[in-house]
């Protein structure tokens, strides 16, 4: 069995097995290229307004296009960002792109389009001031953006994420918190972290039919929501069944495969 520290470096070994696990002999070079290529592919998953029962947010995804027009889905490749540290050089490429299209390509009835924002992203302090110079050179409003912070970096990173947080709400963006409920839910980051949205992880969502722990910790969800003024966003609706009971317990919005697949911006439809 071979030992780290002995002939061969450790960094480069896991360097080598990045590059065997991606197909790529230079994933930052790749990863670069596909950014100055526009070799990515923006698709939009729409967000279902409960209450108006139409569409009125879609959440905005990203595919790399490979060989023989593959579309590689995000799980293939954004792990590579990360271990790169281009995080935030993806995010840049995704919210110029989605603002440059707006005026042109939005769907109608869409009210805002909701952009993942990745970790190393928060820590950047330069994104804020990049939003608001997208923004106003492609003249679209602020609020058509909203921008999502996953659980867990608010809780890796809260002083950034707080900062980023007001920052782009200050300018007129909205914020959500993603993946809320994947572990044992706590309000506490709400404490610090402005938001508009709180978008509940599909763990919680999945199990409403059959679990009263999920409809009691769905319930204090919305309660809290309603107290502080917030909306919610329960993920990973996949059946219409799920979707009666969200609006029984008062949630305002939903998204998941059981209202819509993502789609290529160029083709989603508003409804």
């Amino acid at each position: 069995m071979r030992q780290f520290g002995g002939p061969q470096d450790p960094d480069r070994f896991l360097e080598q097995m990045d590059q065997e696990l991606a197909g790529w002999e230079d994933p930052p070079a790749r990863l670069g290229q596909a950014l100055r290529n526009d070799e990515l592919a923006l698709y939009l998953q729409p967000i279902l307004g409960i209450a108006q029962m139409r569409f009125v947010m879609a959440e905005v995804l990203v595919r790399l296009r490979e060989e023989e027009a593959l579309m590689l889905p995000p799980g293939e490749f954004l792990p590579v960002f990360e271990q790169y540290g281009m995080m935030p050089e993806l995010d840049r490429w995704v919210i110029e792109r989605i603002v440059r299209r707006l005026p042109l390509e939005a769907p109608s009835g869409f009210r805002a389009f909701s952009i993942n924002v990745a970790g190393q992203t928060l820590a950047d302090p330069e994104i804020p001031a990049f939003v608001a110079g997208v923004l106003e050179r492609y003249r679209v409003p602020a609020e058509a953006l909203c921008f999502e912070i996953d659980e867990a970096d608010v809780l890796a990173r809260l002083e950034q994420a707080a900062t980023f947080s007001a920052r782009v709400r200050r300018i007129g963006c909205r914020t959500a918190l993603d993946g809320f409920g994947r572990r044992a839910s706590s309000f506490a980051p709400l404490k610090t972290l402005q938001v508009d949205f709180i978008k509940v992880d599909g763990s919680i969502t999945r199990n409403l039919l059959r679990s009263d722990s999920a409809v009691r910790r769905m319930s204090a969800i919305v309660r809290v929501a309603n107290a502080i003024g917030v909306g919610v966003i329960a993920e990973f609706v996949e059946e219409s069944e799920i979707l009666a009971r969200l609006r029984a317990l008062g949630v305002s919005h939903a998204q998941g495969f059981g209202i819509a697949r993502p789609s290529p911006m160029s083709e989603a439809a508003g409804g």
